[in-house]
């Protein structure tokens, strides 16, 4: 087997529970030119794949979705070797059919964000393919993993991701839906973007936990219970995650020899003039694009 390591980004809970898993555990501390990442990476192995472990909103769920560190979080990753990423988001369906406690795996996204950096190549001009912003083998593995445990999977989907933190209007509800959308989340923009810059093959898992507002809740809810009542299927879904991504592991990490064009995604990508780029963005963006100044 080639060598390969498998990142996993998502909530706490998902971490902590893989994390329980780990054998040859060690916390890593990394520093990176976009700062320190959401919190130690906690690698190891589990059940013989090597992995990478890293809770996106950091340990006490400290960071909203707009300042979590998303470039450093995956430049992180990346100088620790992970070759392959893997992400959970809780979302909200748009879908009748999309039920909360079910997992999707999509395969497209409409980004709403506008105060996230979402490019490392701040000083150079680089253009990556994103017309499918997800790894289609990684999807795959996903699938096949989810369908082998007792849970609704829907394959494909698109998601909208808002910036947020507050949820939506029932207006922008209702328009995400008039354009097709099947979820609404606020977390895996502009982590797909950055994945494909590192040349990372990447695909998301989505754990619906409500039907947004476009649905009217039953009204003998009051807040507080509907509150309960989300969050009691986040952990249904979070605990179903868990097992997809267990039985995912070893599909992937049976991919670590096979090329993808994920791996290459900065082959074309570069447009800048080599001999303009500065000296010293080369140096500090070296693990992202040491590889692609020798296509």
């Amino acid at each position: 087997m080639a060598q390969g390591r498998v990142g996993i980004i998502g909530g706490s809970g998902l971490g902590q529970a893989l994390g329980s898993l780990l054998t040859h555990s060690e916390s890593k501390e990394v520093e990176t030119p976009f700062g320190r990442p959401s919190a130690p990476i906690l690698t190891g192995e589990i059940a013989g794949v090597p992995v990478a472990l890293l809770p996106r909103h950091g340990h006490g769920h400290v960071y909203n979705p707009s300042v979590v560190p998303y470039r450093a979080n995956l430049f992180a990753l990346k100088t620790l070797g992970v070759t392959h990423l893997l992400t959970t988001s809780a979302v909200g369906s748009l879908r009748e059919e999309i039920a909360p406690r079910d997992l999707v795996v999509p395969d497209q996204v409409i980004d709403r964000t506008h105060r996230r950096a979402s490019t490392f190549f701040d000083d150079l001009v680089v253009h990556v393919e994103l017309a499918n912003p997800w790894c289609s083998h990684l999807r795959e593995d996903l699938l096949v993993a989810a369908r082998q445990t007792s849970s609704t999977v829907h394959e494909g989907g698109t998601l909208v991701v808002m910036e947020g933190p507050q949820f939506s209007t029932r207006a922008e509800s209702e328009l995400h839906r008039s354009w097709g959308a099947n979820l609404i989340g606020m977390t895996s923009q502009p982590e797909a973007k950055l994945a494909r810059e590192a040349e990372l093959c990447c695909a998301t898992l989505l754990l619906p936990t409500d039907y947004d507002c476009w649905r009217p809740h039953k009204g003998e809810l009051d807040r507080h219970e509907l509150l309960r009542e989300i969050i009691g299927n986040l952990e249904a879904a979070t605990h179903r995650a868990l097992e997809t991504l267990k039985r995912a592991l070893p599909l992937v990490a049976a991919r670590f020899d096979t090329p993808c064009s994920c791996q290459s995604a900065l082959e074309l990508g570069v447009w800048s003039e080599r001999s303009r780029i500065d000296p010293k963005q080369l140096e500090r963006l070296t693990p992202l694009l040491g590889r692609a100044l020798k296509y």
